[in-house]
């Protein structure tokens, strides 16, 4: 069987592909689904769908509803109409419907409908990342531009310049952040917004089915001070959600605010056609059971949609298969016709201007091939892309569609391709297309009233405002309030006089709680091989595997050596150079059991829960080649 399955190493003689475009892949991929042992397990054919619209509805300001006319919106998707109607109606609500379905139209309608009737109104939207609520920013600017009105949108967060804040704070109708600034910038600082608070009307909570597992309950604890400040200020705000589809979104919304919601589930936005390729690499070693690397085959397809001339995104899941496969395809285009330049990279701790860049020339078109993790499943727009190839599957139903919702944002025909790797996950989903395709997305789920969680927001609400006697924080009763607030009291917290606790220490709550990860102190890569400049930043946990000293740290196929790691000042020094190779830590965990609370047979096993202690020690690394992964 011939191994290479077709795709080119791209010769430097090798002139691009006559066939261009979707049909010349499909083509390819039904020719290799007909032959023996075929590495194609299943290609499902999504058609496209009509759009269903009703008419701009009559409460739509005359303004506003000429500017939409005018970037060519006359009447509105059916959710769309359905989520300005029901929050005229004073609901709050919850719009689940696929990627590219015009969700941020849901919220921005009656938004600017409220601000250009009400001039002193305020509205918060919240986005999981600071790129998210950039790109968001500029849509409403656009809309507001449009309609040449005077409303006032910023973005508020890390980035925003110190002197920027104070006008910010007064001035803006609306405020794009995200919970991070919320938690430690807007809430404990409540005084200085006196202003949004007292007229806030909506918050708006973008992504929701992000917010699961301990950022959920986070977040959730972040909307009960939210709340809790609002009800001092004499605001009431309604709550608009947005979310990819999940299996529980109403309850996922309810139990993030704890508020009632409306579901809006029902899709009108159009949709083209999408092929949905299951690919499984094949077996080079029937004995070991041992199959191509999955890698090197997501690098091979990915160079033949950018040779047909698709527009191409390449999801990978972790960090270091991100950087490979940016080598890779940087390497396959060099040995082509295709500039090297043409194919980036985008992930966590690159530098906020370089992946601005790199949105920008997607949109435009620049760029034909971009390696991302994550980073760009969510809704950032990144213009009419073709093909997305994911090495891996992501873990999820729920990620694996919104992976491949990133193609075809604009109603065109697209691909998707499922690389699978070696994981026994990967390899049930590949073998099983169906399961894939017949079964809904994930549950998310959370827990607000976590100990450690509850506790650490008990104390910021009590930094931010007194707790009253009688008072609940979250929906208990108020004697459970009172019992933790007397044990902030006896670690020398809290004080009780006038009847109310107040906050008595001299720390600062918000500063010791992560809302994301064990700390939230990222390193700095600095490059030191001319002018000392940095170049990226890696988060705590992720450092002491990547930028340990002799490590090769890898940013958009650049290899750069770690001279040395700061670990008191978080900074790690670099060198450029030039290897053949990448680096991978070897390390050692422990599991410790300290306390087992209860304990259940689960079939063959048993289902306990309890306290553990996770030592994890780095002791060692490797030094991997390129392409052959030698060692």
């Amino acid at each position: 069987m011939n191994l290479t399955l077709g795709f080119p190493d791209l010769p430097p003689h090798r002139a691009l592909s006559e066939r261009a475009g979707l049909e010349a892949s499909l083509a390819r991929f039904r020719e290799w689904m007909a032959r023996p042992e075929s590495p194609i397990r299943a290609l499902h054919h999504q058609p496209a769908r009509a759009a269903e619209f009703r008419p701009m509805p009559a409460a739509v300001p005359p303004p506003l509803a000429e500017a939409l006319a005018g970037r060519g919106i006359r009447e509105l998707y059916t959710h769309q109409a359905e989520a300005f109607e029901r929050v005229a109606r004073g609901e709050n609500i919850a719009v689940v419907t696929p990627t590219a379905s015009g969700k941020t139209l849901c919220y921005n309608l009656p938004v600017l409908a409220r601000l250009l009737a009400e001039p002193e109104a305020r509205a918060l939207y919240l986005f999981p990342t600071k790129a998210l609520a950039e790109d968001q920013l500029h849509e409403f600017h656009a809309l507001v531009e449009a309609m040449g009105a005077g409303i006032r949108a910023f973005t508020y967060d890390g980035d925003t310049p110190q002197d920027a804040r104070k006008a910010i704070r007064e001035r803006a109708n609306v405020v794009l952040t995200n919970p991070d600034m919320l938690h430690s910038g807007i809430l404990p600082h409540h005084t200085r917004w006196a202003k949004c608070f007292e007229n806030l009307r909506y918050f708006v909570i973008d992504e929701l089915h992000s917010y699961r597992g301990v950022y959920g309950s986070h977040l959730a604890n972040l909307i009960r001070r939210l709340k809790r400040i609002c009800a001092f200020y004499g605001s009431a705000p309604q709550f608009i959600c947005s979310s990819a589809t999940i299996a529980n979104p109403k309850e996922l919304a309810e139990a993030l605010t704890e508020s009632p919601f409306s579901l809006i589930d029902s899709n009108g936005a159009p949709a083209g056609e999408k092929y949905f390729v299951f690919y499984n690499p094949p077996v080079v070693n029937r004995q070991l059971g041992i199959r191509r690397g999955y890698l090197q085959e997501a690098r091979r397809i990915a160079t033949e949609t950018i040779q047909h001339g698709q527009q191409t995104l390449v999801f990978a899941n972790s960090r270091l298969a991100a950087e490979l496969l940016v080598k890779y395809l940087k390497d396959a285009c060099e040995r082509g016709r295709l500039d090297a330049g043409a194919i980036r990279g985008y992930r966590g701790g690159y530098l906020p201007r370089e992946r601005r860049e790199i949105e920008r020339k997607l949109r435009a078109g620049e760029i034909r091939g971009v390696v991302a993790t994550n980073a760009l499943e969510l809704g950032i727009d990144v213009g009419s892309l073709d093909a997305v190839v994911m090495a891996g599957y992501p873990g999820t139903i729920a990620s694996t569609w919104q992976r491949a919702g990133r193609a075809g944002r604009r109603q065109g025909a697209s691909l998707a391709v499922l690389v699978a790797s070696s994981a026994p996950l990967d390899q049930y989903i590949i073998a099983h297309p169906d399961y894939f395709l017949c079964r809904p997305p994930e549950h998310a789920f959370l827990n607000a009233d976590n100990l450690e969680i509850l506790i650490s927001h008990l104390k910021c609400a009590a930094f931010e405002l007194p707790i009253r006697d009688g008072e609940s924080f979250g929906p208990h009763p108020p004697q459970r309030t009172s019992e933790l607030c007397r044990f902030l009291e006896e670690v020398g917290f809290l004080h009780h006089s006038a009847g109310a606790w107040h906050w008595t220490s001299d720390t600062y709550p918000a500063d010791a709680v992560s809302l994301r990860a064990v700390t939230s102190d990222n390193f700095v890569v600095v490059d030191i091989t001319g002018e000392a400049r940095v170049i990226g930043e890696v988060s705590f946990p992720a450092a002491l595997t990547t930028l340990h000293e002799k490590a090769i740290y890898l940013h958009e196929a650049r290899q750069f050596q770690v001279e040395r790691f700061d670990y008191d000042q978080r900074k790690a020094f670099v060198r450029a150079v030039d290897c053949d190779y990448f680096t991978d830590a070897i390390d050692y965990t422990q599991v410790k059991v300290l306390e087992e609370l209860e304990s259940a047979p689960l079939r063959e096993a048993a289902a306990a829960h309890g306290e553990v202690r996770v030592n994890r020690q780095i002791v060692g690394f490797k030094k991997v080649k390129f392409y052959t992964l030698e060692n």
